[in-house]
């Protein structure tokens, strides 16, 4: 993968130079800066969400924002290093290895993921770090495969790094343990696209950032790193942002606990309540004991639509590889967990769909969990 031209219109864009950009990566893995209007003077990189969950939003990130961002990261890890790129670049993760790089003053080095993200190419592209201050950014089913991996080099690769920035999607305790009993340096992240990525660390807030929980326990994220908005979407960027006694606040889409120290704990996503014969039953919390089940790696939980309930509890199951529990006795199994929380619709599969910046699809599942229970 060929950065170097991307490197040079980022840095054009943020010191002022040249266009905002957007980055896009072609069939092959190729990465290519797009020039962006967006009407902002202050505006130097355009990323879309995710679009887990709808159509993906292009949101436009200042100069400053993402200064600012760079900054209280480098403040929380303790200093500048040298950025291993294993995320895709079109998306925020990406983005701002490339961006912390150019602030930094450090080289980057990125991955070889034309062939997919695998512990092999990860190793190989660790190994020509040359920085004795390494950082990188992966989601939890990366540092999954990399622990799951038999080769000594790459624990020792990890080993390596002085942090370790994992976000995109919940980490489960089980995963996290394992890292750490490995000795990696891991530290999770909060954050998204409209606040220039991960602004929360370990249940932290970055220097320069806010946090408080809004109605219904709705987190709402403020201050030098959120968004300027939406390219083209006024009403979206109305609904999503606010200003109030000079900061900048961001709507997210996320429930949270804030404990006395400041301390944030993600309960889930707004959405997440399923109501099901007039019964509101939560996702993630069947989610949660559908995963301690035997032979369960991930699942994923939603409401699908149904004549009798309104809403039907489904679960999209991944089963864990090697696994001696057979697929078809899944549902039986959370029932006797769950009881009547239990989903009514269950899909067995080797992984959950995943987007290419390793989020779960959330479309795609509910889709398919949708005609299976249709069918039944």
């Amino acid at each position: 993968m060929d950065i170097d031209p991307v490197l040079k219109a980022l840095a054009a864009a943020l010191h002022g130079e040249g266009p905002a950009v957007e980055i896009l990566v072609d069939a092959d893995g190729e990465p290519t800066a797009v020039p962006v209007e967006t009407g902002i003077e202050e505006a130097a990189v355009v990323v879309r969400t995710s679009g887990s969950t709808g159509a993906p939003k292009a949101t436009i990130l200042t100069v400053d924002a993402l200064a600012a961002s760079s900054v209280a990261t480098a403040m929380a890890l303790r200093g500048e290093g040298q950025w291993l790129l294993a995320l895709p670049l079109q998306y925020v993760a990406g983005v701002q290895v490339l961006v912390r790089s150019l602030f930094g003053g450090t080289r980057p080095w990125a991955m070889d993921l034309s062939g997919g993200f695998t512990p092999e190419a990860f190793t190989a592209a660790a190994e020509e770090l040359t920085d004795k201050i390494r950082f990188t950014s992966l989601v939890p089913t990366q540092l999954q495969r990399l622990l799951e991996s038999p080769s000594p080099e790459t624990l020792a690769a990890l080993r390596r790094f002085n942090a370790i920035l994992l976000g995109g999607a919940p980490a489960s305790s089980e995963l996290l343990e394992s890292a750490r009993d490995a000795g990696l340096k891991v530290v999770t992240t909060y954050g998204s696209a409209e606040t220039c990525g991960g602004c929360v660390y370990d249940g932290r807030p970055l220097d320069g950032v806010e946090v408080r929980l809004g109605d219904g326990g709705r987190i709402l994220l403020g201050g030098d790193t959120v968004a300027a908005g939406y390219l083209d979407a006024p009403r979206a960027t109305a609904g999503a942002f606010f200003e109030e006694d000079g900061v900048r606040w961001y709507r997210t889409n996320d429930l949270g606990e804030l404990a006395a120290d400041g301390t944030l704990t993600v309960l889930g996503r707004a959405d997440d309540v399923i109501i099901t014969g007039g019964v509101k039953v939560s996702a993630a919390f069947i989610q949660a004991e559908l995963e301690r089940l035997d032979g369960v790696s991930a699942a994923f939980v939603a409401g699908v639509p149904s004549r009798e309930w309104g809403q039907a509890v489904a679960a999209y199951v991944a089963v864990a590889e090697g696994s001696a529990e057979g697929r078809e006795d899944f549902a039986a199994r959370g029932h006797a967990a769950l009881g009547a929380l239990a989903p009514k619709t269950v899909l067995a599969a080797d992984g959950l769909i995943m987007l290419p910046n390793g989020k779960p699809d959330r479309l795609a599942m509910i889709e398919q969990l949708s005609k299976l229970h249709q069918g039944q």
